[in-house]
């Protein structure tokens, strides 16, 4: 009898491992890649992921839903939007496009889907320039911080769609989900270009390029799973996989610092507010907080309910914080106190229970106040000032691409009709005032000139500035039959006077000319 030699038993090992892999590949074929119609299926995607006008139209629609939603705050809205959005199919054509090497096809999806982005951000855009609501919502800002969980919506969803289209199984709510991760971040794109908020603008694009990336990828991945593209070289499927999986991680690395940000300030807002309540006692309440992470140091604004024996200093306060936290914060802290007397102990306590029940809503009020400024203007919200006692909010805008006076006027009275009961103040940049333009020998000023003279008094008043020049004006009284263009000059002062504005005598006047403040416009 003969015994195995060592050669001879790692040769049978071998050749059992390429039975085995051989056996797997058999039950791929047979179970996996067997059952599928790989011709109808790719005819299908490809017919269905190249531009038409059904699409771009379709695509429209579906984006002006989104806005709107996004607008009121309405995620029923939002979802409802995408019932009808055609963006799956080009998305899907690219990806299957990817796993057969089929440059020709890929184009026209890229073609296909570049049309419908361009659709959707300028119809949306379109919308919020002609709607009486710009104020960003909830549904807004939270779709301009891309994370890795948004990568694994959009990953998910990808991988249902392509199971979907490929088992032909619920292909109408998989494109729902796809879409929605699609869809929004476009009309976002399209508030950002509209109100011209560079920030709202980039965290919605990065957003909508990290899904659309990974929705394709996930598609290309689905397809070479089920055999599509099993023609290729070994060397054209591995340089798809190494590609594939550099893209993946290069996603998934900056995604994953933003998650772990996001995760770092939930922990830090949740330590503080635990050091409060530790500090304050079990008889208040901490009834708003907010960390401004954009700041340095943070700033942590806080308001507590408690009793007047239960007050502490900010300052010891602000130092536990930082011990407790291990940098420097600044601490802006609000104590309500709560008077002691003979019969309030149960009125105190029923007011304590109902702050923790149902927190401070004035507090909430103006955090949400502040951050709404904060995106308008361009500022940080901890550069937004709010007077609490007399219901105001100040801000100093920062200069936007192509905007004048007239813009931060309107921005304004925008912002006011979203504030019910503040009234706010918006400070535009040092700028040229608007033109006031009078028709061909007439010394009575139109709407538009009516509205030019408003707006510089608006200016007047946020820059602090008390008088304005008035080119033309005569000086002293005027004469018992003033030239056209002292009369003109007149009809302004008399709508700046009206105003609280005074006026100046300054060179010059005409059928077109600019109001001055005397410092250097």
């Amino acid at each position: 009898m003969e015994v195995a030699t060592g050669p001879t038993f790692g040769a049978g090992k071998r050749v059992g491992a390429r039975l085995s892999r051989l056996a797997l590949y058999r039950w791929w074929r047979r179970r996996v890649v067997g059952p599928v119609d790989h011709q109808a299926v790719v005819a299908r995607i490809f017919a269905e992921s190249c531009w038409s006008p059904r699409y771009a139209f379709m695509t429209m629609m579906s984006a002006g839903i989104a806005m709107l939603g996004l607008l009121l705050s309405s995620p029923a809205v939002v979802i409802g939007a995408m019932l009808i959005s055609p963006l799956m199919s080009p998305i899907l054509g690219f990806g299957f496009s990817l796993a057969l090497f089929d440059f020709a096809e890929m184009r026209r999806s890229l073609l296909a889907l570049a049309i419908g982005a361009f659709a959707a951000v300028a119809f949306t855009a379109l919308i919020v320039t002609a709607s009486p609501l710009q104020a960003p919502t909830a549904e807004i800002v939270a779709r301009t911080r891309p994370n890795l969980f948004d990568l694994g919506v959009a990953l998910f969803a990808a991988l249902a769609g392509s199971f979907a289209i490929i088992r032909g199984r619920g292909e109408t709510i998989v494109g729902v989900a796809i879409a929605t991760a699609l869809m929004p971040p476009l009309a976002v794109v399209g508030y950002g270009l509209a109100t011209w908020n560079l920030p709202v603008l980039g965290g919605a694009l990065a957003l909508f390029v990290t899904n659309f990336i990974t929705i394709a990828l996930s598609a290309t991945v689905m397809a070479r799973y089920y055999g599509f593209g099993h023609q290729l070289s070994s060397r054209q499927s591995w340089t798809q996989t190494i590609l594939l999986l550099l893209v993946f991680v290069a996603m998934a690395i900056p995604l994953g610092f933003a998650l772990n940000r996001i995760a770092r300030e939930a922990l830090t807002v949740s330590e503080v507010r635990s050091l409060l309540t530790k500090r304050f006692g079990s008889a208040s309440r901490v009834t708003q907080l907010d960390v401004a992470f954009d700041r340095t140091p943070n700033v942590i604004r806080a308001v507590v309910i408690t009793p007047r024996g239960k007050t502490q200093k900010t300052v010891v306060l602000q130092k536990a914080i930082e011990q407790e936290l291990g940098r420097p914060v600044r601490l802006d802290i609000d104590q309500i106190l709560l008077e002691p007397g003979a019969g309030a102990i149960d009125a105190q306590r029923e007011e304590l229970r109902q702050a923790g029940d149902q927190p401070n809503l004035e507090a909430q009020r103006m955090a949400a106040i502040a951050q709404m400024i904060a995106l308008i203007t361009g500022v940080a919200a901890d550069d937004v000032t709010i007077d609490r006692d007399h219901h105001r909010v100040t801000a100093a805008a920062v200069p936007l691409p192509g905007a004048t006076v007239a813009t931060y006027r309107t921005l304004e009275a925008r912002a006011a009709a979203q504030t019910d009961g503040w009234s706010v103040a918006i400070v535009p940049p040092q700028g040229p005032l608007p033109e006031i333009a009078f028709a061909d020998n007439a010394d009575a000023l139109d709407p538009v000139a009516r509205d030019a003279v408003l707006t510089s008094a608006w200016a007047a008043r946020r820059w602090n500035v008390p008088a304005l020049g008035v080119p033309g004006l005569p000086a002293g009284t005027p004469p018992a039959r003033p030239s056209l263009a002292q009369r003109r000059a007149l009809a302004v002062a008399a709508v700046l006077a009206t105003q609280g504005i005074g006026v100046l005598p300054t060179p010059g006047g005409g059928s077109r000319f600019h109001l001055s403040t005397g410092e250097g416009q």
